[in-house]
């Protein structure tokens, strides 16, 4: 069989690690060509200083079926970014899959920790990189993605607007920054609709990121040792599950119709029916609201 996205290409803007590694993955195991962006190399870290690296990912991409190619970009430089689409186009004259999943703001934010209180130098920094970042992206982008009609933007984010809409998130720069790229999502799609594309938000759950297994002292093979000190860690989810929810996406013929919505991992493994690595397919969400935040006890049941 051929796999779904043989012929197209996708920019993954963000993926040298997480959530943009294994958004990725998936798109090369169904045969895209995916170009993979970051500011950390095998040459260079950023400022983030972590040991994952865009070519890692691209020869991940490739492993999986598709051919990954890595172009170090710093999407704050409109530049660099021009630069990279400019190479797009020369070597493939098309884009049919745009992911913003730039973020890097985790050592950059304070939890519960009102405004005034806040280091203001990386409040605003935080907010560069995560909102700037895609405006920049998609400025330059999107003439090339709207060469072919049936292009997808997906906007990586963190909630669903339902849920960060009722939901303080963090705090005021994170809680911010997550609801503009909600918001992103919206705008472009009244943009893009009209001229043959779609775009949507999509945020993964309690997500089993390189960092994440790193702060709760496991790895993934053996991530449940973590949930004797944090119970509710249960309901997680590896970076290939919204990985699956983007590919899911991008093979759709009728995907214009979520043109627009925010979406979840959980929410479209229900409607396309993929799972996780371990064939569980989790729906975190639902649970934070109806469990975790809720005051319930730690019970997966029925949640994944």
């Amino acid at each position: 069989m051929t796999a779904p996205l043989t012929d197209k290409v996708a920019l993954v803007a963000g993926a040298s690690r997480g959530a943009g590694r294994g958004i990725a993955v998936e798109l090369g195991a169904a045969g895209a060509t995916v170009y993979v962006t970051g500011r950390t190399t095998r040459q260079h870290r950023s400022e983030y200083d972590r040991p994952e690296t865009i070519e890692d990912t691209a020869d991940l991409v490739t492993a999986a079926g598709g051919r990954g190619v890595a172009v170090p970009t710093d999407h704050l430089d409109p530049t660099a970014v021009r630069a990279l689409v400019d190479r797009i186009a020369a070597e493939q004259d098309r884009l049919d899959i745009l992911v913003n999943d730039i973020w890097g703001g985790e050592k950059l934010f304070q939890w519960d920790t009102p405004v005034w209180e806040h280091d203001l130098d990386n409040g605003l920094r935080l907010l560069r990189l995560a909102v700037e970042t895609h405006a920049v992206t998609s400025h330059h982008a999107l003439p090339l993605l709207l060469r072919r009609p049936g292009g997808l933007v997906v906007e990586m984010t963190d909630g669903t607007a339902e849920y960060n809409r009722d939901t303080y998130r963090v705090n005021l720069f994170y809680d911010l920054a997550k609801a503009s790229v909600l918001r992103m999502a919206f705008a472009l799609g009244h943009e893009l609709g009209p001229r043959g594309a779609t775009a949507v938000a999509l945020t993964p759950g309690w997500m089993r990121s390189e960092l994440m297994l790193e702060t709760f002292g496991v790895r993934e093979d053996n991530w449940r040792d973590a949930l004797e000190k944090v119970p509710h860690f249960a309901i997680s989810e590896t970076p290939r599950y919204v990985g699956r929810a983007v590919a899911a996406l991008a093979a759709d013929p009728d995907v214009a119709r979520h043109n627009g919505r925010s979406l979840s991992s959980g929410g479209l493994a229900r409607e396309y029916g993929f799972t996780d690595l371990d064939g569980s397919r989790p729906d975190a969400w639902r649970y934070l609201v109806e469990v975790q935040d809720a005051g319930g006890p730690a019970d997966t049941t029925g949640y994944r």
